[in-house]
């Protein structure tokens, strides 16, 4: 029993430092202007939720039962997935907008190609 509960505390701690290394490279990324203030109060919210529930594992059952989920960990996996659907689909509109834009850029420089052979 010792020998798990000590395996327990080390995924904690490692998990704590792991969130605390993103929250780390979150603020990093905002200060070279890779992204905005609003995607950085969404990973900062999150990697605090991280380090929330890995130094108290209790608190994700609080949580649970606030919002009718049997147990915290069933919490963190549905919030997961949520998180993870909502971020693809922003992926899934960023690449289609970028598409866009190279469709245009493409066509422009085709016509002042074919303008300047003309000429």
């Amino acid at each position: 029993m010792y020998k798990i509960r000590g395996f327990m505390y080390l995924i904690q701690i490692l998990l704590a430092l792991f969130a605390l290394f993103a929250l780390l490279k979150t603020k990093q990324k905002f200060s070279l202007g890779d992204i905005g203030r609003r995607d950085l109060l969404v990973w900062v919210l999150l990697w605090v939720a991280v380090i929330v529930v890995a130094i108290a594992p209790n608190s994700a059952a609080v949580f649970a039962k606030m919002t009718g989920v049997g147990r915290g960990a069933d919490l963190v996996v549905y919030l997961a997935l949520a998180l993870l659907f909502y971020l693809f689909f922003r992926m899934t509109v960023r690449i289609e907008k970028m598409k866009r834009e190279i469709t245009v850029l493409t066509r422009e420089i085709s016509l002042k190609e074919k303008n300047s052979e003309s000429k």
